[in-house]
């Protein structure tokens, strides 16, 4: 048994992070220079080597945290990528994650170490390796999660309006939604506390500010529920 093992090839196991965030208006990615190429215009998703010690979970845990100062936000495993020329130095598989932070509750967190830098999802720049593949990957996943599931709350902040909230889910399908359909859509979840304060500047009125009824959150995470109007136009 113990040769077989001998006998197989070893490679390399990496973890990268595709790091979402939203600024109020813009959806958009946390990228990093590491110097792995020579190209200094070159920009990377966070990542970094598993160790033997360690889960793939704590693994990603650790290099976010290590490359951006960020822990305990959302981050949830999506798929490995083994082309075997996907890294010209040495042959590597590559178990990717993506994580949601707002941008504005973390900025003074992040780490500038390894120049990390927030980017447009519109104005992306020269990506290392297949970064870009999966990002792709990730913006599918991120929109079918959302959807469905109350994810899309880990990219706001702590007390936000509902026009916010269009704000965030327009900027994660491209489109524009119907604002009585979406407030409806989101206020049928059941999972919004309204505060009595008001956030002026949406109308002369002002806006009202809601919370995420954490407990609610915890139990509906992975609940079917329905946040987005005719979902199946955008996934």
């Amino acid at each position: 048994m113990l040769d077989l093992y001998k006998q197989q090839t070893k490679c390399l196991v990496a973890l990268d992070s595709i790091i979402f965030g939203f600024d109020g208006e813009e959806l958009k990615l946390l990228l990093v220079k590491r110097g792995v190429q020579t190209d200094r215009a070159t920009w990377s998703l966070m990542g970094g080597w598993l160790k033997s010690t360690e889960s793939l979970d704590e693994g990603a845990d650790r290099i976010l945290f290590e490359l951006t100062g960020l822990a305990g936000v959302f981050l949830e495993q999506l798929c490995a990528f083994g082309d075997p020329q996907r890294d010209p130095v040495e042959r590597t598989v590559s178990v990717a994650y993506y994580a949601l932070v707002n941008v504005k509750d973390y900025e003074t967190k992040i780490s500038d170490t390894h120049q990390a830098q927030w980017f447009s999802m519109h104005d992306l720049p020269e990506l290392l390796f297949d970064h870009r593949e999966m990002i792709k990957k990730a913006i599918e996943r991120l929109r079918y999660k959302a959807a469905f599931h109350p994810v899309g709350f880990e990219l706001m902040p702590e007390t936000f309006t509902i026009p916010q909230i269009q704000n965030l889910y327009e900027a994660i399908y491209g489109s524009n939604f119907d604002k009585r359909n979406f407030s409806r859509k989101i206020l049928s979840t059941g999972l919004l506390i309204k505060l009595k304060e008001k956030q002026k500047g949406f109308s002369k009125k002002g806006a009202f500010l809601y919370k995420l009824d954490n407990d609610k959150y915890k139990t509906h995470t992975d609940a079917f529920l329905n946040f987005v109007p005719n979902p199946d136009g955008f996934i």
